[in-house]
C-alpha cells in the first residue's frame, strides 16, 4: 500500500482549486475589459444626461408657446418646403404630441423617380444634397430653425459611447469590454459567494488590500443585476456578437412582426388623395395616445406608413399602414402583437440609455459611480499585488486548470460562440497563459 511522504506535498482540495482558477480568470477578464469599460462608462454618463443638455442647446427649436388653435398639418409642411434648398423630399414628418411641441420635418436627397412630382411634391434630385431636420410652429406656421439631421448632440454622444467618433469598424472596443464584463459578473459573484459560516456583507476592522477586496466584491456583487441589464441589452445591438443574437432570435421565432409586401392603395377616381391633415387625423384614431412619425406615399398606390416614436411608451408602440386615398387601415401591429424578446427588447434598450425620465438617470448615474469604483479598487489591488512580486496576477494552484466545473467549461464555450471578440481574445490569454508566462518566470 503506498503512502504519501513528506517529499510529496497533498493536492490542493478541488475548492480551493476552482477558487484559484476562478479568481485567475477574473483578473485577466479586468485587465482586458477595464480600459474599455472606463470609456464606456465615462461616456455613458454622458450620454444619460442628453435631454438636459439638449433642453439648453435646442430650447428655441423644441418649444413654442401654444397660442389659439393648431393650423392644418399642411401649413407647416409646406413652410418646411420652401426653407430648405432644392434636391429635398419630405421623408417624414413628426406632428406635435404636446401643446407646446413643434413640428418637425425630414427631408432627404429626393430620389429619382420622385424629381417628377407626385401629390407631396419633391424638387429634382441635386448631387451633394444633405438631410435635413426643420422645426414648425403649428400655430403660426413659422419656421423655427432648421438643424442637418443626424449632428444633434445626442447624435455626437452616442457615437462617442459606441465607436469614439470613430467609423463603425471601431464599435469593437465596447463589445469587447462588454463581453468580458460578462465573464468578470459571473466569476466575481462565485468568489463572493459566501462560504458556511461567514457572511458576504463588509466587515469592519479590515485594511490593506482585505478593505479593498471586500468592498471591491461588494459593490460588484450589489451592481450585478443592474450590470446584466446593461450588458445584455448593449450586447443586443453590438456589431459582431449581436448578429449572432439576431439569428438565435430569428430561429427562436421572436423577430418583431414586419409589414407585409404588397399592401398598396386603391386610387379613387374624381377623389383627392389624403393631405397631411387628414393622414394624421386618421393615423390618431387607429393608434394609442403616442407620438407619431408619418412617411408619405411614394406615387398614387403607395400607402402612408405610421410608427410611434416614443422609447419611454414602449406599451404604446405601434406600426400602421394607412390607404392614401381613403385612410382605411391596412395594416396594424402593436405592443399586443410584438415577440417576447421584441418586448424585452423595448424595456431593456430605452432604459440602457436613461429614455424612461429622471429616475432611470439617476440609477444609471449611480450604476456609472458605482463601475468607477470597483475599477478603482480592482486597480488598487492589482496594483498591491504587483508590488510583492510577480506580474500582479494572483496565483495559480497546482492543477487548477483542470478544476474548473462541466457547467463552468459548457457556459465558457457557450460564451465564446455568442461572443466572437470574446473567444479571439481569451485564446490571446490562452497563449499568454501557456506560452508566455512560464518563459518569464524562469527567465
Amino acid at each position: 500500500m503506498n503512502t504519501a511522504t513528506s517529499d510529496s506535498p497533498a493536492r490542493p482540495p478541488l475548492a480551493a482549486r476552482r477558487r484559484s482558477l476562478y479568481l485567475r480568470v477574473h483578473c485577466w477578464a479586468a485587465l482586458v475589459a477595464s480600459p474599455f469599460l472606463l470609456i464606456a462608462t465615462l461616456t455613458g454618463l454622458l450620454y444619460v444626461f442628453v435631454p438636459q443638455i439638449e433642453a439648453r442647446l435646442y430650447g428655441g427649436l423644441e418649444h413654442v408657446a401654444p397660442a389659439g388653435g393648431m393650423l392644418p398639418l399642411d401649413r407647416s409642411v409646406a413652410a418646411a418646403q420652401a426653407a430648405v434648398p432644392a434636391g429635398l423630399a419630405v421623408r417624414s414628418v413628426l406632428p406635435p404630441f404636446e401643446a407646446d411641441s413643434p413640428v418637425r420635418i425630414l427631408f432627404e436627397p429626393a430620389r429619382a423617380h420622385e424629381g417628377h412630382g407626385h401629390h407631396h411634391g419633391a424638387s429634382p434630385p441635386v448631387t451633394g444634397a444633405r438631410p435635413l431636420t426643420v422645426f414648425v410652429s403649428p400655430y403660426d406656421a413659422r419656421v423655427l430653425g432648421v438643424q442637418n439631421t443626424g449632428e444633434r448632440f445626442s447624435d455626437w454622444s452616442k457615437s462617442l459611447h459606441s465607436r469614439l467618433l470613430q467609423g463603425e469598424g471601431w464599435r469593437w472596443m465596447i463589445e469587447l469590454g462588454a463581453s468580458w464584463l460578462l465573464v468578470m459578473l459571473l466569476t466575481g459573484f462565485y468568489l463572493w459567494w459566501p462560504r458556511p459560516g461567514r457572511s458576504g456583507l463588509p466587515r469592519a476592522g479590515k485594511t490593506g488590500r482585505a478593505a479593498w477586496r471586500q468592498w471591491h466584491a461588494f459593490a460588484g456583487v450589489a451592481l450585478g443585476l443592474l450590470s446584466l441589464v446593461m450588458v445584455v441589452t448593449g450586447i443586443t445591438w453590438s456589431q459582431y456578437a449581436g448578429e449572432n443574437v439576431r439569428k438565435l432570435r430569428d430561429a427562436a421565432g421572436q423577430q418583431s412582426p414586419a409589414v407585409p409586401r404588397g399592401l398598396h392603395s386603391t386610387p379613387r377616381p374624381g377623389a383627392p388623395p389624403l393631405d397631411w391633415q387628414a393622414a394624421w387625423s386618421r393615423a390618431r384614431a387607429a393608434a394609442p395616445p403616442v407620438a407619431l412619425s408619418l412617411a408619405p406615399p411614394v406615387d398614387a398606390i403607395g400607402v402612408w406608413r405610421v410608427t410611434s416614436v416614443d422609447r419611454a411608451a414602449p406599451t404604446r408602440r405601434v406600426d400602421l399602414v394607412l390607404d392614401a386615398w381613403d385612410g382605411r387601415v391596412l395594416y396594424r401591429a402593436g405592443w399586443e402583437r410584438q415577440t417576447a424578446f421584441g418586448k424585452a427588447t423595448a424595456l431593456g434598450i430605452p432604459f440602457h440609455r436613461g429614455e424612461f425620465g429622471l429616475w432611470n438617470q439617476v440609477l444609471l448615474f449611480m450604476f456609472g459611480a458605482g463601475v468607477l469604483f470597483s475599477l478603482l479598487s480592482g486597480w488598487v489591488m492589482y496594483f498591491k499585488r504587483a508590488r510583492s512580486g510577480g506580474l500582479g496576477l494572483p496565483a495559480l494552484l497546482p492543477n487548477a486548470w483542470t478544476a474548473a466545473s462541466p457547467l463552468a467549461l459548457l457556459g465558457g464555450v457557450a460564451l465564446c460562440a455568442l461572443l466572437p471578440l470574446l473567444a479571439v481574445s481569451a485564446a490571446v490569454v490562452l497563449v499568454l497563459e501557456v506560452l508566455v508566462l512560464p518563459r518569464l518566470r524562469t527567465a
